[in-house]
């Protein structure tokens, strides 16, 4: 009898890498015409009005953080188009499960500015979220907020409603065990939720290349059996045209879908933070040249539908509404201990309702 040989098969996954979708140039010419999501003149007013606000507030939020009169603030100067374009593509009805640098996707979605300055202080009505608004609160544990979002996700499903759920989380976040665990999950379920990675190249001070072997975070995606897209995260039309895909993809039960948003934060990961010792000033001044803000604006000045004098007049309102907020916040009535326990309950229970007796 003669031997059968057969061709063993190949283990080996093939893997490239991945050009990030671009629409604008970092002159805010457009190099791909055929991808320019159809947003009407007043969209893309709203869009800038929002990342120059945004920018604005941040650099506000900086100094008041530097006076004492905020607790942990995370900067966000740089990721305004990952921040603002990825909310700006959903509905009012979608879920927003947020990392604790993801304030202005809370306060673009609904939440009051000054509950994210109380958040900030450590002031318990911080994390009271109004009736309608679709957030939870930020989450300070890394990557947790990805099992979050898939929880809601689940949520969704179950109830046969149009909805999804987006998450958001740093390319530190990506090398968390609750990551995998979330991004199989809706895999396998098949979940309308959509995992956002602000990879901005470091997780605090550790460089991506240290954390992973993997050519992208989107490769990630692969394992887990749903579909991976790398963004070019300081493009504000790349970023709208993905997420708004992927909401669609979510809606019409096509499953989960992982963007990887490849972006800069101009500012420190916190004010405790020094990035002199991780980043080279010629990081910088590249990366300064993609500026979202500068890249939109030309994009909008030659569609004559924005002008210096608008950005202008934006950081001015950004100014006085957050200096309005802030006030708001200070005198908002100081903590309890008694008042925090019955915050946690619709109806405290007895024993809490002793123990409360001691700090009256």
């Amino acid at each position: 009898m003669s031997k059968v040989v057969t061709k063993q098969p190949s283990y080996e996954v093939q893997s490239e890498p991945v050009t990030p979708l671009s629409i604008l140039s970092p002159e805010g010419e457009v190099v791909a015409p055929d991808l320019v999501p159809s947003l009407s003149d007043e969209q893309l007013k709203e869009i800038m009005y929002r990342m120059v606000f945004t920018r604005a507030w941040d650099e506000r939020a900086v100094n008041l953080g530097r006076q004492g009169r905020l607790g942990f603030y995370a900067p966000v100067s740089g990721q305004e188009a990952s921040m603002v374009c990825s909310e700006y593509a959903l509905n009012k009805e979608d879920f927003v499960a947020p990392g604790y640098r993801d304030m202005p996707q809370l306060v673009w979605h609904g939440l009051p500015l000054y509950q994210a300055f109380l958040y900030s202080r450590g002031h318990q009505h911080g994390g009271q979220i109004p009736e309608g608004v679709n957030v939870l609160m930020p989450q300070i544990i890394i990557g947790a907020q990805v099992l979050h979002a898939m929880g809601v996700a689940m949520a969704f499903k179950k109830k046969g409603e149009k909805r999804v759920a987006i998450t958001y989380t740093g390319d530190g976040g990506s090398s968390e065990g609750d990551f995998y665990e979330a991004l199989n999950y809706a895999g396998v379920f098949k979940l309308p939720v959509i995992f956002v990675v602000q990879n901005n190249g470091y997780a605090i001070t550790t460089p991506y290349a240290k954390q992973t072997a993997a050519l992208s975070v989107a490769h990630k995606a692969v394992a887990a059996g749903i579909k991976g897209i790398q963004v070019d995260g300081m493009d504000p039309l790349a970023v709208y045209k993905a997420v708004s895909e992927a909401a669609e993809r979510g809606r019409n039960g096509e499953g989960a879908t992982l963007i990887e948003l490849i972006t800069y934060r101009y500012r420190p990961h916190s004010m405790a933070d020094d990035t002199t010792k991780y980043r080279t000033k010629d990081e910088e001044n590249d990366w300064a040249t993609r500026d979202p803000l500068v890249r939109f604006g030309k994009y909008l000045e030659a569609k004559g539908l924005w002008t210096e004098e608008d950005t202008n007049r934006v950081k001015e309102e950004s100014k006085a509404t957050v200096n309005e907020h802030i006030k708001k916040a200070e005198q908002t009535e100081k903590m309890t201990v008694a008042g925090l326990i019955d915050s946690m309950f619709e109806k405290t229970p007895q024993h809490l309702e002793e123990q409360k007796a001691d700090f009256q």
